[in-house]
């Protein structure tokens, strides 16, 4: 029976050796992880799934400033792929948007497919006016507000907010 859990410092090989397995070397090279690079996700916003005692899926929310607008950004999400189309992906995904709905966050912006993320409320429409640090398709550039004014007026670069890593070293700092 596969649940949800807040990741813990003892996931971190399982929750690096799935997303290598489901992601691959490229998601290194991906703008998101520019925002990620040295900094820890949001507070009681990562989350694991697992399959007994065996890690098969993750999501991790960050801190960022969207056009001047304090937001989150969702991502990595992701299911060992022996468990896809079992709803692993589906019930991170729900669980992470209650979560920092019920923490007050205003909204949660993600670059991903829109055919899959259309589902639980995620448009482009909220981030027409934000630039992501790298070329992004602007089709992928996806949000979902919880509040009325949510994203309304952003605009301008999306920057990472979160609290720094220590164990990231002086270089992801700088």
């Amino acid at each position: 029976m596969i649940h949800i859990d807040i990741e813990t410092p003892n996931d971190l090989a399982a929750r690096e050796a799935l997303l290598d397995r489901a992601m691959g070397p490229g998601r290194f090279l991906k703008p998101s992880e520019r925002l990620r690079a040295g900094r820890l996700p949001a507070g009681g916003l990562s989350l694991v799934a697992r399959d007994g005692d065996r890690l098969v899926g993750s999501v991790r929310l960050w801190n960022v400033s969207a056009g001047g607008v304090p937001a989150l950004l969702l991502g990595p999400l992701a299911a060992d792929p022996a468990v896809q189309g079992r709803g692993v992906g589906s019930g991170l995904m729900q669980v992470a948007l209650n979560r920092a709905e019920l923490a007050g966050h205003r909204a949660v912006i993600l670059v991903g497919d829109p055919e899959y993320y259309a589902r639980f409320g995620f448009s482009g429409e909220a981030t027409r006016g934000l630039v992501m640090p790298g070329p992004v398709d602007r089709r992928r550039f996806l949000a979902v507000t919880f509040t009325g004014d949510g994203l309304a007026g952003a605009e301008g670069p999306v920057v990472a907010t979160g609290a720094r890593d220590p164990s990231a070293g002086f270089a992801a700092a700088a």
